[in-house]
């Protein structure tokens, strides 16, 4: 649902060649051609240094939190997307939000499970895992590499891993956050989010339940404490995606064609 998004959702070439920068494509049009050629190995690779440095600047909860104790009993089943290992792990932030990324990091936020159920929580990872199932990740991080200042580093390598510097994963992510899911790909992600609980013996009734507490959330409706410390966050998660109220009643429709009755909170 964003950060990576991000992530942190990294996810589809959602910027057109027509949008790079034109000098470049004229003087260096065979750099973009090489770029376009990287291997999922190195999509994995980059994306990992990206994490790595993102864990290193962020409060990552300790594994005797009850966040973290919370997260790993909710996710012990799943270990894996398209063959490429899970990791969780939760930032101590009253944001809510979480990020998955085409490395299989899945990055939790501790604002999230303060105001869902287990099961809503497992809805929003579980759209978050459907854009690196359905390769979303792979193709935005793909797509920042080739608009970002890291680009050079990353076909200057001829195919070999290259380590970046801080200052270009620095780079990387701006470019990571100025990237957007389409709204075609969000709704994707929300119906693998819904298989996904259905798939885990859950209510796919939670989906539905997620988006109407982050529509709660960013309206105003909620406390002013709750409010300050979520609104900014929630919006800019929804800022470009689906209307909200169209993926409730989406999701809504959803379960109650499948026969599952809406569960009380």
């Amino acid at each position: 649902m964003k950060r990576l998004t991000i992530f942190l959702s990294a996810v589809l070439l959602l910027t057109s060649c027509a949008q790079m920068n034109s000098a470049y494509l004229l003087s260096g049009g065979s750099k973009v051609l090489q770029a376009a050629t990287i291997s999922d190995e190195q999509i994995q690779s980059y994306c990992a240094q990206y994490v790595q440095q993102l864990d290193a600047q962020s409060p990552v909860l300790p594994e005797s939190s009850a966040y973290v104790k919370r997260v790993r009993n909710m996710t012990r089943n799943f270990t894996s997307v398209n063959g490429v290992p899970l990791n969780f792990q939760v930032y101590s932030t009253k944001d809510v939000n979480a990020f998955a990324c085409a490395d299989g990091s899945v990055r939790v936020y501790s604002g999230l499970l303060d105001v869902m159920t287990d099961d809503e929580v497992l809805g929003v990872i579980g759209h978050e895992i459907g854009h690196v199932a359905m390769k979303h990740s792979k193709k935005q991080f793909k797509q920042a590499l080739l608009t970002s200042a890291v680009r050079d580093a990353v076909v200057s390598t001829g195919g070999t891993i290259a380590a970046l510097s801080a200052s270009q994963l620095g780079d990387l992510g701006e470019a990571l956050m100025s990237a957007k899911y389409s709204r075609k790909q969000e709704n994707e992600a929300d119906d693998y989010g819904y298989a996904f609980l259905k798939e885990h013996g859950k209510n796919p009734w939670a989906m539905a339940m997620a988006f109407e507490e982050l529509l709660y959330l960013s309206t105003g409706s909620a406390s002013a404490g709750t409010q300050a410390a979520a609104n900014s966050a929630v919006n800019e998660i929804f800022s470009d995606h689906p209307a909200t109220e169209s993926r409730i009643q989406r999701m809504s429709a959803k379960a109650t064609a499948d026969g599952y009755k809406r569960p009380s909170k």
